[in-house]
């Protein structure tokens, strides 16, 4: 195989020989490793925990996280080739590595302690332990302001008491650790948000039902209740009211990670459908034959390629970051915009191109077309997306 096909961009100078190396090693795991099951835990609802816990032997659990602390010490375009290898075999494993990468692993290594970073981000990064991300609630979404659970300090200084119902919660049901947003001072609205470090072996954490999804079905998803968690004020990520600030700037990276995983999706119904093309014989011919067919291919090709480059840019941009400080938030959005729209496109036409075949739990591409749907959905809708760009572009806050 060759660098040009083992990359599928005609960005290919973009990719460093450890970069190749990377997507190399992720794409023979996923197709040896994960794709054999995918199907098996899609219709079990069960967490993979074997293949999770050999992502974090290979390192990629905390893929940009520096070697002191567990991590690969790569770049930000290295998450996301692994992404799209991982989603390419089956989208529930590349959400756990896309929680446990960008939402949770990001965050501490930007925002946390000394001490944090070594109690809470060294063993996630190792694979050694799974990390959550619980921003929403059941009345509480792109809307953060409008949250219900609250956390107060006691009288002391030393913890805050926390109560209230947390919903969507991704790896919620497996979760060793969590970063938790909740009002500390709701009069303030999403400027009196406080993000906390939490501990799930602790007295008032309870894991609530678990969620039963249209795709994905392997990434455990539950509501988290907290009844009188007292949390140490030690484990305050950042500074009090913080928490929105230190959420929408994780969400940056983390919609470059659900780009890379709706690409991933789409490339993996595209090759489906190209083989198909080539097998199926109807009225004589290949089916890739006819025009129809060829034009949805061309379409989907183009798509595709098209939000490889919005997400090369947007790795790009994150990494410019790290020294400008500067915000990447209209490259991640316009990536996770039209590469969750494109997802959902090529995995329609897949479904259309493979007919009733398509439609069969015999192949996979029923479940592509499931499982593309939540990417215009989490980490921030395509509306919200939208809205994000164009007011960039207004010069509105």
């Amino acid at each position: 195989m060759t660098a040009g096909e083992l990359a599928g961009a005609p960005v290919i100078s973009a990719l460093t020989p450890d970069h190749l190396a990377l997507q190399k090693m992720v794409r023979d795991f996923a197709r040896n490793e994960i794709a054999p099951i995918a199907a098996e835990f899609d219709e079990s609802g069960e967490f993979p925990l074997e293949t999770v816990r050999q992502m974090g032997q290979l390192g990629l659990m905390g893929i940009e996280v520096p070697e002191e602390y567990g991590g690969a010490g790569m770049d930000t375009l290295a998450y996301a080739l692994t992404m799209i290898e991982v989603a390419r075999a089956d989208a529930s494993h590349s959400t756990i590595v896309s929680v446990n990468n960008s939402l949770y692993c990001h965050a501490i290594y930007k925002f946390g302690t000394e001490a944090q970073k070594q109690k809470f981000l060294a063993p996630i990064a190792r694979g050694e332990k799974i990390g959550a991300y619980s921003l929403t609630e059941p009345m509480s979404g792109s809307d953060a302001s409008t949250m219900q659970s609250r956390a107060v300090l006691n009288s002391a200084g030393t913890h805050y008491l926390i109560n209230g119902r947390k919903s969507w919660v991704t790896s919620g049901p497996v979760a060793d650790y969590v970063i938790l947003f909740t009002m500390t001072e709701p009069e303030k609205k999403h400027k009196g948000i406080t993000a906390f470090l939490i501990e799930a072996d602790q007295p008032g954490f309870i894991r609530g039902k678990k969620e039963p999804k249209l795709g994905i079905r392997a990434s455990a998803t539950s509501e988290i209740v907290y009844e009188d968690y007292e949390c140490p004020v030690e484990h305050v990520l950042g500074e009090p009211g913080e928490g929105f600030k230190i959420a929408m700037t994780v969400l940056d990276a983390g919609r470059i990670g659900i780009a890379a995983q709706a690409l991933g999706i789409a490339e993996a119904a595209y090759e489906a459908s190209i083989q198909y093309a080539k097998e199926r014989q109807a009225f004589g011919s290949p089916i890739g034959q006819f025009q129809m067919i060829q034009q949805k291919i061309a379409d989907m090709k183009t798509r595709i390629e098209a939000s490889r480059l919005l997400i090369y840019s947007a790795c790009a941009a994150k990494e410019r970051s790290k020294t400008s400080g500067e915000r990447y938030t209209l490259e991640a959005s316009m990536a996770k915009l039209f590469a969750s729209e494109t997802a959902e496109f090529v995995t329609d036409e897949a479904v259309q191109i493979h007919g009733g075949m398509g439609y069969s739990k015999e192949l996979p591409v029923e479940r592509y077309y499931r499982d593309a749907r939540i990417t215009r959905i989490y980490e921030g809708t395509s509306e919200v997306q939208r809205m994000v760009i164009a007011r960039n572009e207004l010069g509105l806050r």
